[in-house]
């Protein structure tokens, strides 16, 4: 059965998307990776996440653009690369429908990105260091101007109850932007230099220097929902998720 989730966004009918969890996969239960890992590279057994990726295969209109992702800035524009080897890379966009653009995630934040044309969709793998080494702006950069506005969902993420950072990810921050000291509340009542770090904030905040203003979503957390959710943080070893989204062909006749 599937347990993925639909963002709620107000998306052209040519943009489709959608999110997996760790449920209805091939995988056995109870296992770190749950049912439907679709991660390659987290020591699951490669047949079962052949398996996993066949599932959901089944639900898209191509194979996705699988990227191997690296917690860097660099977008990869799926329609000049081999869409089933496009490389190295943590985000990826189109413009062409069909091809499917895909991150895998488990606390790290995916960013899904159409304008309101449906014309253009993407997605972004934005831990937090992507984040402040500016993937959404170097995203956004990348796909150049369009004739109407992005608009952006957030999907599941660790949540600010339970992601604790160093002083020095608060300064990554706050060096760039000092209002991003809002995305920050100490840790404990020591304080000790640890903080608490809003992603979903922080994403926002990146997202309006560059102009998207509208954004859905930031509602899920990995963390505190391990029967649905995938969480590094909380679980260490374990499987990954896939934020996802294409465009269709639109009948205009």
């Amino acid at each position: 059965m599937n347990d993925w989730i639909i963002p709620e966004w107000p998306a052209p009918c040519s943009v489709k998307a959608l999110f997996t969890t760790r449920n209805g996969g091939a995988g056995s239960q109870p296992s770190p990776y749950a049912s439907l890992n679709l991660g390659d590279h987290v020591g699951d057994d490669p047949l079962t996440v052949k398996q996993n990726r066949a599932l959901l295969r089944r639900f898209l209109p191509a194979e996705p653009g699988w990227l191997k992702q690296v917690h860097g800035t660099i977008s990869v524009n799926v329609d000049e690369d081999d869409c089933t080897a496009p490389g190295e890379g943590d985000a990826a966009f189109s413009r062409r429908p069909e091809n499917v653009c895909a991150v895998l995630v488990a606390d790290c934040l995916p960013v899904l990105l159409c304008d309101h044309a449906g014309s253009l969709v993407g997605v972004i793998h934005a831990g937090w260091r992507g984040l402040a080494d500016g993937i959404i702006e170097r995203t956004i950069s990348a796909i150049g101007p369009l004739d109407t506005p992005i608009m952006a969902w957030l999907g599941p993420a660790i949540g600010s109850d339970h992601f604790e950072v160093g002083e020095e990810v608060r300064q990554a921050f706050i060096s760039h932007d000092k209002n991003a000291a809002l995305a920050f509340v100490p840790s404990n009542p020591c304080h000790e230099g640890k903080w608490l770090a809003d992603l979903f904030l922080l994403a926002r905040q990146r997202l309006a220097s560059v102009g998207v203003t509208e954004v859905y979503g930031g509602m899920y957390c990995t963390f505190s929902d391990p029967a649905r959710f995938f969480s590094y943080r909380r679980d260490g070893l374990t499987g990954r998720m896939a934020g996802l989204i294409w465009l269709v062909q639109q009948d205009n006749t």
